[in-house]
């Protein structure tokens, strides 16, 4: 997911800045008196590790799935190990890079990824933990993508330009040794606890997950329900089939993960006036932001409001306009009541702990049915009947 794609889209070197300049956005909605005005009980909270912070790098698919991929140790009964979110992006960026050489540039390249990627790369190559690989080889002690990705794109770039006719054998292995010297060479074996393991052994021996059991779904009324369709957004640099369900069961889905003891990987908006990271509270006022008075603008997180009635029309027509764009990834982990009764979501954020709810945020079910852009979970925690149409087989 790119973090905002109004903020990325002028020029490369903004990846540097983006995730920073989408926060410093996100925390400008805000209200002095927003947590005093909301109450939330928590009815459902699942088992989680703690709140990391991506810093300056699009890696929020990334942390946020590995997050899914922790809480999944949790629910199995394993004691969770906090993973490398970077090693999963190294060995994106390094198949993502033969993907846009093979497609002569004529592909997204940046920082996004999907939630997807995180299970592919478990499956393909392992996974490490965060105390073997950190990523930061270059100097920083927090992820700064900027000059690494403005580097590999303007590598790509000539290499597709074909200067000499035709491709050499060595230009993988250039570009392989550039992403090595920015996010450190992947080890071959490593020592963790005591014992020696190969990311493929980790993760088959340690985190123990199978990648054939997780789904990713998603609801567009142009698409047929309960097959699989093409996830049109562009970090889907694996062209991947996600599964398409109607937009009532987004939440239906989600709903009865929580309540069987599954979390949920969330791709999602949140370039919305009525998506406050600060306030820590996301939900869709009746009204949109332009056609508000000033004062109701002002008052927007002062307490729960009534919210617009989503219909599977209005979620399409935001996304076929842009207005819904695949800008960020997190993580469900439980759910909530405000002080009317209304239910709320609550989400894992990776952007640090410095909101009102310490990395957390409430988000409302009309705003997951109307801006989730795709989902994904353990194909158990799927209702039977919704299975049964989507010919998913339950493990035993």
């Amino acid at each position: 997911m790119k973090k905002l794609m109004l903020l990325m889209a002028a020029a490369l070197p903004l990846l540097a800045t983006a995730q920073d300049d989408l926060v410093k956005k996100l925390d400008n909605n805000k209200s002095d008196s927003a947590k005093k005005a909301f109450t939330f009980t928590k009815v459902i909270d699942l088992g989680t590790t703690s709140v990391k912070n991506q810093a300056s790098s699009g890696t929020c698919w990334s942390y946020s799935t590995n997050s899914f991929v922790e809480s999944e140790m949790i629910r199995m009964g394993k004691t969770p190990v906090q993973l490398s979110q970077i090693f999963t992006a190294h060995c994106v960026y390094k198949d993502k890079a033969v993907s846009y050489v093979r497609m002569h540039g004529d592909f997204s390249w940046g920082d996004g990824g999907e939630c997807h990627d995180v299970i592919n790369m478990y499956q393909k190559y392992g996974a490490m933990p965060q105390e073997v690989y950190t990523g930061l080889n270059y100097g920083t002690s927090k992820n700064k993508f900027g000059e690494m990705q403005a580097v590999l794109k303007g590598m790509l770039d000539a290499i597709v330009k074909n200067p000499n006719g035709k491709l050499t054998s060595s230009w993988n292995k250039a570009f392989n040794a550039v992403l090595d010297a920015y996010l450190g060479p992947i080890p071959e074996t490593f020592t963790w606890k005591g014992k020696e393991y190969t990311p493929r052994t980790f993760a088959d021996q340690v985190v123990g997950i199978n990648p054939a059991d997780y789904v990713e779904i998603s609801s567009f009324t142009d698409m047929p329900y309960y097959k699989k369709s093409l996830l049109m957004v562009q970090d889907n640099w694996a062209m991947q089939k996600v599964y398409n369900v109607k937009m009532d069961d987004i939440t239906t889905i989600i709903d009865n993960a929580l309540k069987n003891g599954y979390t949920v990987a969330w791709a999602t908006d949140v370039s919305e006036k009525y998506f406050s990271w600060k306030n820590g509270v996301a939900f869709v006022p009746e009204k949109d932001w332009e056609d508000m008075e000033e004062a109701d603008q002002k008052a927007l997180f002062n307490g729960p409001k009534t919210e617009r009635k989503i219909t599977p029309e209005m979620r399409q027509k935001a996304f076929e306009n842009y207005e819904t764009t695949d800008d960020h990834g997190m993580h469900i982990v439980g759910m909530a009541k405000d002080q009317t009764g209304k239910e709320y979501y609550i989400v894992k954020n990776s952007w640090g702990e410095k909101n009102d709810y310490k990395g957390y945020i409430y988000v409302s079910k009309a705003y997951v049915q109307y801006k989730t852009t795709a989902f994904l979970l353990h194909k158990n925690a799927i209702p039977s009947n919704l299975r049964s149409k989507m010919n998913i087989e339950v493990n035993g």
